[in-house]
């Protein structure tokens, strides 16, 4: 086991689970209620925070996605990212499920949930572009909020890290590719001011930040005391922001949810069916593989997330803003954060059964 995951897990072994994480799922639910609502009785807030993006991306939840990520990046010994190369399996079957399993298997979905199962309960002329706005959401693999995820599930930092940038780098000449296959469109407008902007913001600039701050941080010799005090101040800081997040998120779609909720909740289905079946293939891989679990729980977080930034871009761009494309894609935030803190919850909870194979 690696000198990463062996703190990771004792630090998680020995602290025991704070009331406000034991009872998370009831504070998600709770906010997301709360943001509906909120949406409703103040439009105009909302419109107003919602309007507040530079290419697709939103400042206010920018913000809060820097508080989340921060402290998973002070976890990182910059000087020990050479450890990554170990982990190649775990990096292996994360590019295989992001790369070769997520796209199509999002595509199959579609075609079987969208064209034939609810094609009677869905605007007709709207189903085309349903399922690109799925195809979109599943082309392109998370970045920023890996790291949230990852911290949640006791991850191996230098890991999520360096995963996130090779899937940037892939999706630089990736996405656009297969989106054009999967969509049959030979002409595909990669929104790349979102794409250059997300990774500048969610990932060059936090790492900058962290590891400045961290260098700071451990200047003597009290520094992994320093540190740890760092840490435990920022946790709910951390957690408060995500479940901001949320509130900010159901308050930005309020209208839609209230006017649209059966398709809403039928578009949900593909996404929330795909998210479970590449996490658990991940974490099934990995584990016959004799990958760590603190490798095997980003890999299958990280195959199962989506980057819903660029998707909502890439979907207006291509079909426009009221479009159904632009709606699937919309769902896809919506079902983000609930769903994968499920994917967490359960990685978590299984860790003896994962570490039993080894």
């Amino acid at each position: 086991m690696s000198v990463q995951c062996e703190t990771t897990g004792r630090r998680a072994a020995g602290a025991q689970m704070p009331f406000f994480e034991r009872y998370l799922s009831l504070w998600v639910a709770l906010c997301i209620g709360a943001g509906i609502l909120l949406g409703q009785l103040a439009p105009g807030f909302f419109e107003s925070l919602g309007a507040m993006e530079v290419a697709s991306v939103n400042l206010p939840v920018a913000v809060l996605i820097w508080l989340m990520i921060l402290p998973m990046l002070l976890k990182i010994d910059f000087h020990s990212l050479s450890e990554v190369r170990r982990h190649w399996k775990g990096v292996g079957v994360t590019l295989f499920i992001n790369w070769g399993v997520k796209p199509f298997s999002m595509a199959l979905l579609a075609w079987i949930f969208i064209r034939n199962v609810f094609s009677g309960w869905l605007p007709a002329e709207q189903l085309d572009s349903y399922i690109a706005g799925l195809i979109l959401l599943a082309a392109a693999p998370c970045t920023a909020m890996v790291f949230v995820w990852s911290n949640l599930s006791d991850g191996h930092p230098g890991f999520t890290l360096s995963q996130v940038a090779l899937n940037d780098v892939i999706m630089i000449f990736a996405f656009a590719p297969i989106v054009a296959l999967l969509l049959g469109i030979s002409s595909i407008h990669v929104p790349w001011e979102t794409l250059f902007l997300s990774v500048v913001l969610y990932i060059v600039l936090p790492v900058i930040v962290a590891s400045l701050w961290r260098r700071w941080l451990m200047r003597d010799g009290n520094g992994e005391e320093r540190l740890q005090r760092v840490l435990d101040r920022m946790h709910p800081v951390s957690l408060s922001a995500l479940l901001l997040t949320l509130v900010l998120l159901f308050g930005f779609r309020g209208k839609q949810i209230i006017d649209k909720p059966v398709i809403i909740l039928l578009l949900a289905i593909p996404i929330l069916i795909q998210v479970y079946f590449n996490s658990g293939l991940a974490y099934w891989l990995n584990r016959k593989l004799g990958v760590e679990h603190c490798v095997a729980a980003p890999s299958a977080l990280i195959g199962a997330s989506n980057f819903f930034e660029l998707a909502v871009a890439a979907a207006i761009s291509l079909f426009g803003l009221q479009s159904g494309a632009a709606l699937a894609t919309v769902v896809g935030v919506l079902v983000e954060v609930p769903v994968m803190l499920s994917v967490v919850w359960i990685v978590n909870r299984s860790k003896s059964w994962y570490e039993a194979a080894s």
